[in-house]
């Protein structure tokens, strides 16, 4: 285990009790979730007002703060004098363009890359560079649906189109480079994860009721091909009920989402079974609506879950590490009622997507300082 779980593990605080992780996970009564569940709300060092928003809350060691959380193009784009004396003189507000329905997150040295599938691109909020723009609006590269979305370690993006059943491959900067898949391969593609060389892709095809083909299909990047299939619908191990998204973890794990098994399942990097955890439940651990799911740097687990409102984090191994997020009708931080995506960066942030609210919150790591990382604006680098 590593030290993150080490800590975590023996001062996880929840609401206003503090059983340890193992004793809850252990007393959890297991059942189908009627409606939208509720977990403890996971307390924070505050209102945003009276200092950081800290997870856990004290006394317990802080492991994320809240920093910010991304709507529209004003929350990145440079203001000029001009404008903020003119809104000044007038009294209106700053405009932007807004996210409308966004779904996935994705992110590379600071551009956040956020799926909208009502607008139909891929929305660009380039925090080092103070810059907005949005992919997939034109030919050759048109997108209908875009759902779940990643970037390799070069930056290129690729987009899951469920419409066209189809990934899509881009640059960092949005030139269309080529196109994988088509109707003849998928059924209902929801997701696509490229390992970071850029060599593979992992591409989840849902299936549905009237289809056999729940599984996570491999293909080479380059060509195209064919490599692979992992799973097949079923509720054993190895086998999925509408899988959802997948993850590469530390020795190239593989977890998948299998949403309607309600449960995380854990592949080696060729394809074989290895283990998986989580169970439909109203507690922690538990899972109800499990959506997308990431990796950090050290291997640790988020799975995101539109039920609870919430990401749990796990060590490697499927252990239960802590919680962040609650259901609320309010938005503010923390707060969600429909999340779908996340994602951490190289820095150790999260980004979590709520489809109701349209946003992005971002958590930084505590021991990382407001100005460290790749999520600063260059004009505030390059002053100090």
């Amino acid at each position: 285990m590593n030290r993150f779980a080490l800590s975590l593990v023996s001062r996880l605080s929840i609401a206003a009790g503090r059983l340890p992780v193992r004793a809850m996970v252990a007393a959890s009564a297991l059942g189908l979730i009627a409606g939208c569940a509720q977990l403890p709300q996971e307390t924070a060092a505050g209102p945003t007002d009276s200092g950081p928003l800290l997870f856990p809350a004290p006394p317990d060691e802080p492991r994320f703060v809240f920093e910010r959380t991304l709507r529209s193009s004003a929350d990145v784009e440079a203001d000029s004098r001009d404008d903020a004396f003119r809104r000044m003189v007038t009294g209106t507000q700053r405009g932007g363009y807004f996210m409308n329905k966004p779904y996935a997150v994705a992110v590379h040295r600071g551009r956040v890359f956020v799926s909208d599938t009502v607008e139909r691109n891929v929305k660009v909020f380039d925090v080092p560079e103070q810059r907005y723009f949005t992919i997939g609006e034109r030919e050759p590269g048109l997108l209908v649906k875009p759902l779940g979305i990643d970037v390799d370690r070069a930056g290129r993006l690729y987009v899951a189109d469920a419409t066209q059943k189809m990934v899509f491959i881009y640059d960092r900067d949005g030139k269309f480079l080529r196109r994988i898949g088509g109707k003849d391969l998928f059924d209902r593609i929801s997701s696509v994860t490229v390992d970071p060389s850029g060599a593979r892709l992992y591409v989840v095809d849902i299936g549905g009721v009237r289809s056999e083909n729940h599984r996570v299909r491999v293909f080479e990047t380059a060509t195209g091909r064919h490599v692979m299939d992992i799973g097949r619908r079923g509720m054993g191990p190895g086998e999925f009920n509408l899988p959802r998204d997948m993850a590469i973890g530390l020795d190239g794990r593989l977890y998948v989402v299998d949403g309607g098994n309600f449960r995380v399942q854990v592949f080696n990097a060729d394809g074989t079974y290895r283990d998986s955890f989580g169970a439909v439940g109203r507690q922690l651990g538990n899972f109800a609506r499990p959506k997308e799911i990431a990796t950090d740097p050290e291997g640790n687990v988020y799975v995101a879950d539109a039920a609870f409102g919430n990401f749990q984090i796990f060590s490697p191994d499927g252990e239960l590490l802590m919680f962040i997020g609650n259901r609320s009708e309010r938005g503010g931080p923390a707060e969600y009622i429909l999340p779908s995506g996340i994602a951490i960066d190289d820095d150790g942030r999260v980004y979590f997507v709520d489809q109701w609210f349209a946003k992005v919150d971002v958590y930084r790591p505590y021991s990382l300082g407001v100005e460290e990382g790749f999520l600063v604006p260059r004009a505030r680098t390059a002053a100090r």
